[in-house]
């Protein structure tokens, strides 16, 4: 299987030195980079959750942090122009207090053909449909881990489809890629008995609908499907269909087209089979007016952990997260507004039965979002790669749970407002206010309702004299028992700028 996947890999590879000789002239221009400085201080159980949380996985773990982190890129929207386009990154980030003391965050090549893209590496991705300043993230494809290497065809703006003049459009992408936690999972199950994995695959897809013309009429209508999916590897500590632990690691299926069409079986399913791998996804509504100084959007992300969710088996959807994001017209004071809404509590209902001969009523419920039997959860390096809101496995240690990669607070009730500014062209600030009401999950109920208040407040300073240069100082706050409370100061200095630049 693996002899497969070098085959795709040497294949899109030859592209790209024909693309780089035609485009070699090119390469070294309109580069931007980058340096920045990062400290955290204060105290607490843990560091304040959105200094944590949708950071890509770089966020401060502990309370007394530092973060160094250095890159160049060249975005292939530079060449917007041309036919062909071409783009790269390099991204390095080391510290102390952090998940690694030393990363590579993000190195990449894209090649773009028109719209359609081929982009091979390792590259941070916003979630769809959101603002990343300002968005608790997706629940399928978030922003809170590190980014997993991939090699990924996409459509990465909507296409306008011909004869449609403009009306009806869309974008995609397939992907397929390999998760690099293995030393993570080794070490965070050390001296435990919990089932890990390593060498597991990632798949992704996504189709995404957008119905109408802003040249012609304000409303438009986005809408489309996201799934994704882990596979493949060795199970290690795996569990029998008996409960009992089986002594070697087991090979787990790493068919690229079960992963696609969700189908097999995993090896430990006897009877009561499952598809092969981690498979979940989401559905997205999003309905934006946009005048001509300000518009409004309403969104809808509905997670699907199986096919019980996929459709309306259960009757209509009771989870979604549902949004809104107001830009202003131009001022001094707020630019944009967020509001969102994030509900997990149903999944499905309390009961999970297969079916036997002795009661062959199916009952596909207890969705234990993010959680598999296989692979723990879906997580990378110990965040979760959805949405924060669902503590990570790596909180699970607070908890008492060391070591085990599941995600134990699934069932959620939260609200979350943001807000950003720009005062004067040099100085922005956000602020972020988030409750969370969460209920553990049906087989794990925690005797009351735990909860949580985060705070984030946040303002960045662009220098004058110095081009390049800017401070961003930001406070951060918890409060009840979900995370445990806490207090910290964040502070970051950068210099970024270009080189050779042509336009």
């Amino acid at each position: 299987m693996k002899t497969r996947y070098a085959i795709i890999v040497v294949t899109c590879l030859l592209l790209v030195p024909m693309t780089l000789v035609s485009q070699s002239e090119r390469l070294g221009e309109d580069i931007q980079y980058g340096f920045s400085l990062r400290g955290t201080s204060g105290g607490g159980d843990n560091a304040p959750f959105w200094f944590t949380s949708n950071r890509y996985g770089l966020g401060p773990v502990g309370n007394h942090t530092v973060l160094a982190r250095a890159y160049i890129k060249r975005d292939a929207d530079t060449d917007s122009l041309m036919n062909w386009r071409v783009g790269y990154g390099v991204d390095l980030a080391a510290g102390y207090g952090n998940q690694s003391e030393f990363c590579i965050q993000q190195a990449y090549f894209d090649v773009q053909w028109r719209m359609l893209r081929l982009s091979i590496g390792q590259k941070q991705r916003a979630s769809e449909l959101k603002n990343e300043e300002l968005s608790t993230g997706g629940m399928t494809l978030g922003m809170n881990a590190r980014p997993v290497p991939q090699v990924r065809l996409e459509m990465p703006d909507f296409w306008a489809i011909p004869g449609t003049k403009g009306w009806f459009s869309f974008k995609a992408h397939l992907a397929y890629g390999l998760y690099t936690d293995n030393r993570w999972q080794r070490n965070w199950n050390a001296g435990t008995t919990n089932l890990y994995t390593q060498n597991s695959w990632f798949h992704s897809k996504a189709l995404l609908m957008r119905i109408g013309n802003q040249k012609k009429f304000p409303l438009t209508l986005k809408f489309g499907l996201e799934m994704a999916c882990q596979f493949g590897g060795k199970g290690y500590n795996e569990l029998g269909y008996t409960g009992e632990r089986l002594e070697q690691a087991v090979s787990l299926g790493s068919n690229p087209f079960k992963a696609f069409f969700p189908s097999g079986s995993d090896v430990n399913d006897d009877a009561f089979s499952n598809a092969t791998g981690n498979h979940l996804g989401s559905w997205h509504i999003r309905l934006d007016w946009t005048a001509k100084s300000w518009s409004i959007g309403a969104y809808m992300e509905h997670f699907f952990e199986d096919h019980s969710q996929l459709g309306f088996q259960y009757g209509l959807w009771k989870d979604m997260l549902l949004g809104v994001e107001v830009n202003f017209p131009k001022n001094r004071y707020v630019s944009t507004l967020v509001y969102e809404h994030n509900g997990t509590m149903n999944q499905s209902g309390p009961i999970y039965h297969d079916a036997t001969p002795e009661n062959p009523q199916q009952i596909s419920a207890n969705d234990a979002y993010y959680n598999n039997h296989v692979y723990g959860s879906w997580q990378h390096g110990g965040f979760v790669m959805g949405n924060p809101l669902i503590p990570s496995p790596m909180y699970n240690s607070y908890r008492g749970m060391e070591g085990s990669l599941h995600c134990f607070f699934s069932r959620i009730n939260a609200h979350h407002v943001a807000l950003k500014g720009n005062p004067t062209p040099r100085l922005s600030w956000r602020a972020m206010y988030t409750y969370e009401k969460n209920l553990g999950a049906y087989d794990r109920p925690v005797k009351d309702p735990l909860e949580g208040h985060f705070l984030l407040l946040e303002a960045t300073y662009r220098c004058k004299k110095l081009r390049g240069l800017s401070y961003s100082l930001a406070y951060g706050h918890n409060h009840g028992n979900l995370l445990g409370p806490a207090n910290a100061a964040m502070l970051t200095v950068a210099w970024d700028g270009w080189i050779f630049k042509t336009f």
